[in-house]
């Protein structure tokens, strides 16, 4: 077995792993942050060794524990560089690590372990393979021949960050007119209340006044209800998104490209517009096109490709 940890900004979740990469045992516990790295790391260590003992498994059954963290990682050396998220700069994270548990350690990307995840269940072996998460950002991962691609320094594969819209709106990482600006949830949220204000006759007032909020699925959930500000909302935004993926696309031509994130369960309402611009305005409109799908690991993905990096060291 293997030990997925998904280290993220709010909670610390991780899984036993078997060979299938199915989660055996999973559990989790909040992050704390921002504090010592040496904290947050002897909590995750602590995390490991409760699944170990809650699932009667022993150290040596562990083949090794693979960490998915946000920021900027070097894993070659085990560290995050920089991690805004959980404030870290230079945190020698597999080394403290060692300190608690002596067992190979991998650690890569938050996006790239989910992608690795997706890709370790529903790659189908792809030579080439694309994931996107549309959630409060836009995050990614690129695996090529079985690895993840993250450039010479580790920061490659910031798909988010493609630029959209020269000179658009600013993004949360200091640029303008980014993807994330434009086809993340948070921006989607942003174009929805934007939405209302201006149709203030719209279904959306009603469905964000019982819902509590204006949330993701307010404009979605008021289109299919044929609602008109609600349909111009979606509409655009899917051309958003689905701009940005043939972006994606005439540069790997991966054979798989998976779109993950909450934003996804939408389904069939969701990906077969994409399909239909994607298959419109790629480069390539004469040899096999691209096989775009939904994700299925959700949450999931992180843990369960943190513990499936473990087998690349």
């Amino acid at each position: 077995m293997y030990i997925g940890i998904d280290l993220g900004g709010t909670n610390i979740a991780a899984g036993l792993v078997d060979d299938d990469g199915k989660i055996i045992l999973n559990d989790s516990v909040p992050t704390k942050s921002p504090r010592p790295y040496q904290e947050i790391v002897a909590d995750m260590a602590q995390l490991c060794k409760s699944l170990m003992q809650q699932g009667n498994v022993s150290i040596d059954k562990i083949k090794g524990v693979g960490i998915g963290c946000p920021g900027s990682i070097d894993a070659k050396n085990g560290i995050v560089a920089f991690s805004n998220n959980l404030k870290m700069e230079n945190a020698p994270i597999v080394q403290e690590f060692k300190k608690h548990i002596d067992l190979p350690i991998s650690i890569l990307n938050d996006a790239d372990a989910a992608a690795y995840g997706e890709y370790a269940i529903n790659g189908n072996g792809a030579e080439s393979f694309v994931f996107i998460t549309l959630g409060t950002g836009v995050g990614g991962g690129v695996i090529i021949n079985g690895k993840v691609y993250s450039g010479f320094n580790g920061a490659g594969g910031e798909l988010g960050h493609i630029t959209l819209v020269h000179g658009g709106v600013p993004c949360n990482c200091g640029n303008v007119g980014c993807w994330e600006a434009y086809a993340s949830v948070s921006a989607l949220i942003r174009q929805t209340t934007e939405a209302m204000e201006k149709n203030p006759q719209s279904k959306m007032h009603e469905f964000a006044k019982q819902e509590g909020k204006v949330s993701g699925r307010t404009a979605f959930c008021m289109a299919k209800e044929g609602d008109e500000a609600a349909q111009q909302v979606v509409n655009q935004y899917i051309e958003y998104v689905a701009s940005g993926l043939v972006s994606i696309i005439n540069i790997f031509q991966p054979n798989k490209l998976v779109i993950g994130g909450g934003i996804s369960k939408e389904g069939d309402y969701l990906l077969n517009p994409i399909k239909e611009y994607c298959n419109k305005h790629e480069y390539n409109k004469y040899l096999d096109k691209v096989d775009i799908s939904i994700a299925t690991l959700f949450n999931d993905a992180g843990i369960i490709g943190a513990a499936k990096s473990v087998e690349s060291l």
